[in-house]
C-alpha cells in the first residue's frame, strides 16, 4: 500500500473515471481524495509524493467504486460549490450547477441597479439546497428573501445551508408548491421572483447522463414538454410581484423562445428579454410586471 502515493492515486483514478465516462475525471478524483484526507484540493499538489494512511486509502477506494457506478461525487462528499460558496447537498436536492450562476448574477444586478427600494424583497421558488437564495443574500445586504420549495426534505437542507452561512435573519423558508401556500410566508408581494425550476421533458429523461438521473426526479422533470413548471410560474407571478417587479427564470439551453412565449401569453408581464450563459445559450428569461 505504501507505494500508492497521492500522485499515483490521482493518475490511476483519473484514467479509471475516464473509462467510466465521468465528466471531469481528474477533478472528480481530486475532490474525493481531498475529502478523505480532510484537506483542500490544492494541498494534494504539495503532497504528491506522500502516501495516505491505510484507513483513508480504504475509504477512497470505496468512494471511487461508487463514483464509477455513477453516484454523483457531490453526494459522496456531501458538499458542492456554487458562486464561490460551499453548500451541503444530499440526494434530496439538485446539485448546484455553474449555469445557475447566471440567474444569481442577474438577480444581484437587479437588486443593485434596477430598483431603488431600501430593502428588496425576493422570492426564490424551487429553492432546493437554497444555493440561489444564499448566493444572492451573501452579495447584497439590502435584501430579504423567502426560499420556497414543495419538498420538506429539500427545505431542511436549505435551512441548514442558510444557517451555515449565518443568513437566517434575512432568509426564511416556506414549504409551498410554487405560489400555492405563500400565504404562510412573511411576505406576500415581492420586488423580485427568481426560479431555477425543473425543466426536463419526460421523453428526454432517459437521455440524461446516468449520474444526473441519480438526482431527485421532482427537481428535474417538468411534464411532457419540460415547461409545466414555467407555465405555472408565468401564469401566477403577476399576482405576487410588486409594481414594476422583476421575474427571472432559468431555462434549458433550448427553451428560451418557448418560455418567452409563455411570459407574453400571461398578460401580466412586459419587457421580456433573455440572458445568455457562458456558452452562448439563452439561459435566463427576464420580465417586469406589466
Amino acid at each position: 500500500m505504501s507505494e500508492w502515493t497521492l500522485k499515483k492515486l490521482l493518475d490511476w483514478t483519473s484514467r479509471y473515471f475516464s473509462e467510466a465516462h465521468l465528466e471531469q475525471p481528474r477533478l472528480a478524483a481530486e475532490i474525493l481524495l481531498a475529502h478523505v484526507l480532510g484537506c483542500p484540493r490544492i494541498d494534494l499538489y504539495v503532497r504528491f509524493d506522500s502516501c495516505p494512511p491505510p484507513d483513508a486509502l480504504s475509504r477512497f477506494r470505496e468512494l471511487v467504486k461508487r463514483a464509477a457506478a455513477q453516484e454523483p461525487v457531490a453526494y459522496l462528499t456531501g458538499r458542492a460549490h456554487f458562486f464561490s460558496l460551499e453548500f451541503e447537498v444530499t440526494p434530496a436536492v439538485l446539485i448546484p450547477r455553474p449555469e445557475t450562476e447566471i440567474l444569481v448574477a442577474a438577480a444581484i444586478d437587479f437588486c443593485r441597479h434596477e430598483t431603488r427600494r431600501p430593502t428588496v424583497d425576493v422570492l426564490d421558488l424551487c429553492t432546493g439546497s437554497g444555493c440561489v437564495a444564499v448566493a444572492i443574500a451573501s452579495q447584497v445586504v439590502e435584501v430579504e428573501l423567502v426560499a420556497s420549495d414543495r419538498s420538506k426534505a429539500a427545505l431542511e437542507i436549505a435551512r441548514r445551508n442558510i444557517e451555515k452561512h449565518d443568513l437566517q435573519a434575512r432568509i426564511s423558508v416556506c414549504q409551498s408548491d410554487l405560489f400555492d401556500a405563500l400565504g404562510q410566508a412573511p411576505k406576500a408581494v415581492f420586488d423580485l421572483i427568481v426560479a431555477n425550476p425543473p425543466y426536463i421533458a419526460r421523453g428526454d429523461y432517459e437521455q440524461l447522463p446516468a449520474n444526473v438521473r441519480r438526482e431527485p426526479d421532482e427537481a428535474l422533470l417538468a411534464g411532457e414538454d419540460g415547461l409545466e413548471i414555467q407555465r405555472r410560474i408565468a401564469a401566477g407571478a403577476g399576482d405576487f410581484l410588486a409594481d414594476d417587479g422583476c421575474l427571472l427564470v432559468e431555462t434549458a439551453y433550448d427553451q428560451a423562445d418557448r418560455v418567452t412565449a409563455l411570459f407574453q401569453q400571461a398578460g401580466t408581464l412586459k419587457a421580456i428579454q433573455t440572458i445568455k450563459d457562458n456558452l452562448g445559450h439563452q439561459r435566463v428569461v427576464k420580465a417586469r410586471k406589466a
